[in-house]
């Protein structure tokens, strides 16, 4: 009797490690496409940035790392014509050529992009970029698992709603992060006697600079939140900041 309820507790057993299979083997291929993604990235920013040298941004920087008590904030150049900011996933952060050519053409100011500056570094401090590789991997665990289940019931669509979902997933999270970073910036300029005014601002040009037309896509599917809702976070933390 217990040599039968020894081999029915085995027979248990792994079948439960075969129905977890599937799972290993994606949360498996999703971290292979993480840690490719991130070796191209590192490979085309090496390749195609340079250091800042614009001294009207470099000394706000040198400002901000001042009240951070930090020896400096290297800034680096990415060569594309996209107006955008980004941190790297080693940490390094990026301003477009797009940006500083509109900063040439009286668009933007040296303070505006400032802000974006500290709204990267919020990114970097806050752990998001690490929090965004799980989230990564998740994702395309979420939508490798989800094909495989759709595709038996719902043929040809399956593969297109677990897209939807786990994109969808993916935005929530990416939204969480810009109002965090947003929150960091925001102290980060008032503590270096910049202040909010050129954070605000910017969002208020941001749509028209990255030509961006978010209009008829639902909130949800959006990874970055609208500049309303950013400014009217931005002066809700001052109104309870400065109370």
């Amino acid at each position: 009797m217990r040599r039968g309820l020894c081999r029915t507790a085995k027979a248990d057993y792994i079948c439960g490690m075969t129905k977890l299979v599937p799972l290993l083997l994606a949360i498996g291929y999703a971290f292979l496409m993480l840690r490719f993604s991130m070796w191209r990235t590192k490979k085309m920013l090496d390749a195609r940035s340079q250091p800042l040298t614009d001294p009207s941004i470099t000394r706000l920087a040198e400002r901000m790392a001042a009240a951070m008590d930090l020896p400096g904030i290297k800034v680096s150049v990415f060569e594309v014509d996209p107006v955008n900011g980004l941190a790297a996933p080693d940490g390094r952060i990026f301003l477009t050529r797009g940006f500083l050519n509109r900063k040439a053409r009286g668009e933007v100011t040296a303070e505006e992009l400032a802000s974006v500056i500290a709204h990267e570094l919020g990114h970097v401090a806050l752990g998001h970029m690490r929090r965004r590789m799980i989230d990564f991997t998740g994702q395309n665990a979420v939508f490798v698992m989800l094909s495989a289940l759709l595709n038996r019931f719902l043929p040809v669509i399956g593969i297109w709603i677990a897209n939807l979902i786990s994109t969808a997933l993916m935005a929530r999270l990416s939204r969480r992060d810009e109002f965090e970073a947003d929150a960091y910036a925001s102290a980060l300029l008032i503590k270096a006697g910049i202040g909010t005014d050129p954070q605000k601002s910017l969002f208020r040009k941001l749509e028209a600079l990255t030509q961006n037309r978010a209009e008829g896509i639902p909130a949800w599917m959006l990874s970055h939140p609208k500049a309303d809702e950013r400014i009217a976070a931005i002066e809700a933390n001052e109104a309870r900041w400065l109370a």
